[in-house]
């Protein structure tokens, strides 16, 4: 059987204070909502469309969410698609909830004054463990390019 493919793009707003807890084992876990919207033409007007996320980040990226991400923050995630399902306690019907698990994180918009603030964040591995990629990439616009430099 082929490999399948589970990743998905979101790029929103968070629509509440991110909750944070600690697991038994020490793991930091961030849960929170995130607003995408899709604005379409219906009958010659448009309308805006906004669905709802359910977002969870382990260890390292749930710290950032816990440290710089409040509700209205504007966040560009990768992550995978995930659906739990469990048996209510009360009335013992299964219960489902689907969510993204938060592989990278970009923090987008300005930091309250209009400063600029953009950092990016990824978990890695599938241990849970997760590192800091704020660094921006290396930007070589000052070597200047030459004819040597294509390679066709």
């Amino acid at each position: 059987m082929a490999k399948g493919v589970n990743k998905v793009f979101l790029l929103g707003n968070v629509g509440k204070d991110p909750e944070i807890r600690t697991t038994t084992g020490g793991m930091t876990v961030a849960s929170f909502s995130l607003a995408t919207a899709d604005r379409a033409k219906v009958n010659n007007e448009w309308t805006d469309k906004t669905e709802w996320h359910n977002l969870v980040a382990f260890q390292r990226t749930a710290e950032i969410v816990r440290d710089y991400v409040k509700k209205g923050t504007q966040v560009f995630v990768e992550g995978k698609i995930q659906t739990r399902s469990w048996d209510d306690k009360e009335s013992g019907a299964k219960k489902y909830r689907t969510e993204i698990l938060v592989n990278e994180l970009s923090l987008l918009g300005g930091r309250g004054g209009g400063e600029g603030a953009s950092g990016s964040y990824e978990r890695a591995g599938s241990s849970g463990s997760s590192k800091t990629a704020s660094a921006p990439a290396n930007d070589y616009a000052d070597q200047g390019i030459t004819d040597e430099d294509i390679p066709f």
